[in-house]
């Protein structure tokens, strides 16, 4: 890494060249305009004399690594880094990230946004409780691939961040559903919400708990947990209404009824995976076209603002649930203008369904007819 001075004096002369910034001499910096207002071409001969909102419009032209190492140049830098600082990821960071969160979030205290994502595990919970300590305005934390942290995070968070919205632990394999039902409980605000491969921490219990305390969640992801069934699955149904995306890959103990749960108290839902849910059955599918009609209301408005095609199931994946019929899905397709089975448009995924090559949607009904004319008429 070159040298902090060196680095940053080459990184704020390229930036004063696509800033509204004017004339940078060798030994001093005159300020001709920032956002269009002038500031009396004030000189600027030291890092110190740089007004707070320059420093940190400066700041947002560059990366995060380029931010870490202004935060050490002097104190008006990182007090000023602290003040405005909201966004920060550190995934680029392949060694050392544990240590790296230690040292940084204390300076860091107005952060809204966190991502940790990993190649490999680094980050231990005293991490976590370092952010929680520090960060109370969180709002997003991307913890995905943490394998070493433990319930110790989940509770840590629970007490320090009540206004997380968007949760990603994927992949976080240690934590359990006791602790998962624990921050539902104290995070009330979440929306977006990843438990992927999250076996011991996705259960009916904790999805309960989730119904029960997050009536504000928009998206959850429990792909490939396999503790999930129908219990849980209603449980959010009736919860939280509000749901927009939902995906229960992988979960093989749900049937129906999770479905049709979902069908009538989940009037905004848009994006549903199903991939290897090999209990579900032609009932789901009529039951999902069925949730199209119970509002006429908010139909025929949408009909009127025409976002007829925006409205209702947009993605569909219903892979390897080989119980179903084409009738079924036809009839499901037929409801849901947004679902696609023609190239480059697919929303409606069926592969592993044999017996679903007959299901096209009305764009594809559409090219072959258009096909069949244009034939028709070469003759």
């Amino acid at each position: 890494m070159r040298e902090k001075g060196e680095g940053l004096g080459l990184d704020f002369e390229k930036m004063m060249v696509f800033g509204d910034v004017g004339c940078v001499n060798e030994n001093e910096i005159v300020v001709c305009q920032v956002g269009g207002g002038l500031c009396g071409g004030s000189k600027m001969s030291e890092w110190k004399d740089i007004p707070v909102e320059l420093l940190l419009r400066i700041l947002s032209l560059v990366d995060d690594p380029t931010v870490i190492v202004a935060s050490g140049v002097c104190h008006g830098w990182r007090d000023a880094i602290s003040w405005g600082l909201t966004h920060l990821s550190l995934s680029w960071c392949k060694k050392n990230m544990n240590d790296l969160v230690l040292s940084l979030v204390p300076k860091f205290t107005k952060l809204q946004v966190l991502i940790l994502r990993q190649d490999s595990p680094q980050l231990q919970d005293v991490a976590v409780e370092t952010i929680t300590n520090h960060c109370s305005d969180l709002q997003e934390l991307d913890l995905s691939k943490s394998f070493r942290l433990t319930d110790r995070s989940l509770y840590a968070l629970a007490r320090g961040c009540p206004n997380l919205m968007k949760l990603n632990i994927s992949g976080c394999s240690a934590f359990s559903d006791t602790a998962v039902a624990y921050l539902s409980g104290f995070c009330r605000k979440l929306k977006i919400l990843n438990l992927c491969g999250c076996v011991k921490a996705a259960s009916d219990r904790a999805l309960k708990a989730i119904g029960y305390n997050c009536h504000q969640l928009q998206s959850i992801n429990i792909g490939w947990c396999d503790r999930v069934g129908d219990e849980g699955v209603k449980s959010l149904a009736y919860g939280c209404p509000d749901l927009r995306a939902l995906d229960l890959c992988g979960c093989v103990l749900i049937t129906d009824e999770s479905v049709v749960a979902l069908a009538n108290n989940c009037l905004h839902l848009r994006s549903l995976g199903l991939y290897y849910c090999k209990n579900i059955t032609d009932r789901a599918m009529y039951s999902l076209a069925h949730s199209r009609v119970k509002n006429k209301h908010d139909i025929w408005a949408s009909v009127k603002k025409n976002r007829y095609e925006e409205e209702g199931l947009t993605n569909l994946n219903i892979s390897q649930c080989t119980a179903l019929t084409p009738h079924a899905v036809q009839v499901l397709c037929d409801s849901f203008p947004a679902l696609h089975t023609c190239s480059g448009r697919h929303s409606l995924i069926i592969s592993g369904c044999l017996r679903l090559t007959s299901v096209h949607c009305a764009c594809a009904v559409q090219a072959h007819r258009a096909t069949h004319a244009m034939a028709h008429l070469a003759h």
